[in-house]
């Protein structure tokens, strides 16, 4: 049996991961119960659950009890009710009080994330009050970066860094020490909106208060980091076609990776199909001038991948709260004159590649290559434009039906281009066409 005492908690929950699950089970039954809390925090939800399944209800009191309150709030969002119920009644009353006051917010809310174990004082009291009792009391603490100052009515009236403490005379009352301004977030404050307030002040740590300003917890700013990887890893899945993922990759099952991807390949599927739909409008016209469909690909793939770059820029600006939903018509300006520009190049490149390969010898695209050209070059520009406007504003679209603007992704984007771009291509080539080869 390996020796874990000595190991760092999250290199322990490293190695446990490897095991199978007896083996799992009896190593952290092994540990001590200080050890078992601290390597506790460092498993996923899916290890935690089994090795609860395996511990005795002595055992999982004592890492439930001694969990720090975010940390247990996370937990029992993964499990099932059965096993909330059970695991609550284990709390001793303190810390069942706290469990389901922390449950009663919002999943969102920054208040799901906080923690009751902080340093509070009065402003009555003196620097050496303050210290003593934070050596008595420090080690349930999550943090000793600040002090928070209330009033009687338990109100947030302050906040002190330590090291104002430790250089302050020790008869110095804590009032002397105040300036009364105090930054903290509201309990039903989103988790996005309070990451914001983190960087932009950066702080390590900030206080929760209700609406009325009564303290109720703190959350510092490695539980914020936690929660925005795991929203940042859903929005990415969501982007990339596919709903998010409850677990990890490696984690997760091959039915739940099936199904998690199969709703959107049907929907694509079925608007890929309108692709072809779209090409079988124009038989007659591919029949009589099959040149044109060798640049079938070219012209759907550059508008997809404009569509996808725009919806790519203006999803991570709405996530950054650079963009509002005001804000459609700006970017619908500012995308109008890039598609036009970027439709310009493509235009241009393809207009040339024709040009070239058709003087060198390359290709002979028949009498009318230069129609061919133009239809190309031409179809280029609105089809590039299309894509960019069509990326750029759905997510504006989405965002106004209250939907999140990631569902806005790169193959959704890319789908609708190409059964669009099918129509505006042939129906250019039509145009130049018209009288000669068609």
């Amino acid at each position: 049996m390996v020796n874990f005492q000595n190991q760092h908690p999250a290199d322990v929950a490293e190695q446990l991961r490897e095991m199978d699950n007896d083996e799992r089970n009896l190593s952290f039954l092994m540990l001590t119960p200080e050890k078992k809390t601290e390597v506790f925090r460092f498993l996923e939800p899916s290890f935690q659950i089994k090795i609860i399944k395996a511990l005795g209800n002595q055992e999982l009191s004592d890492v439930l009890n001694n969990l720090p309150p975010d940390n247990r709030t996370k937990l029992f969002e993964n499990f099932p009710d059965y096993l909330i119920k059970t695991s609550i009644n284990l709390l001793n009353p303190e810390e069942r009080e706290i469990a389901l006051s922390l449950i009663g917010y919002k999943k969102n809310s920054i208040a799901r994330l906080m923690t009751p174990h902080y340093i509070q004082t009065k402003a009555e009291k003196t620097v050496s009050e303050v210290l003593s009792f934070i050596k008595k009391e420090g080690k349930k603490a999550e943090t000793l970066n600040f002090v928070y100052v209330v009033d009687d009515e338990n109100k947030l009236i302050d906040d002190l860094r330590i090291g104002q403490l430790l250089l302050a005379d020790s008869d110095t009352k804590i009032s002397e020490l105040m300036d009364r301004h105090v930054l903290a977030i509201t309990s039903t404050t989103s988790v996005e909106d309070a990451v914001e307030i983190f960087d932009k002040y950066d702080r390590s740590a900030l206080p929760i208060i209700t609406e009325s300003g009564v303290l109720v917890g703190i959350v510092t700013f490695d539980d914020i980091l936690d929660r925005v990887q795991e929203q940042t890893t859903e929005e990415i899945q969501k982007f990339g076609g596919t709903k998010g993922l409850e677990m990890s990759y490696t984690e997760s099952t091959l039915f739940d990776l099936v199904k998690k991807r199969a709703s959107w390949l049907v929907i694509l599927f079925f608007g890929e199909m309108l692709t072809a739909s779209a090409m079988g409008i124009f038989e007659g016209e591919i029949e009589k001038a099959v040149v044109l469909a060798l640049f079938v690909p070219l012209i759907i793939s550059s508008g997809g991948n404009s569509g996808s770059q725009a919806a790519s820029l203006i999803i991570r600006a709405m996530a950054l709260k650079e963009l509002k939903l005001r804000d459609w018509w700006y970017v619908m300006k500012k995308e109008l004159l890039s598609g036009v520009l970027l439709g310009a190049i493509l235009g241009s490149i393809g207009f040339l590649r024709i040009l070239l390969w058709q003087k060198i010898g390359f290709y002979n695209y028949g009498e009318f290559w230069l129609e061919v050209a133009l239809s190309v070059s031409v179809s280029l520009v609105f089809i590039v434009l299309w894509g960019t406007l069509s990326g750029s504003l759905i997510p504006f679209i989405l965002k106004s039906l209250k939907m999140d603007p990631a569902t806005a992704s790169a193959p959704f984007v890319a789908t609708l281009v190409d059964v669009t771009g099918i129509i505006i291509f042939f129906s250019i080539a039509a145009f130049f066409l018209a009288g000669k080869l068609l």
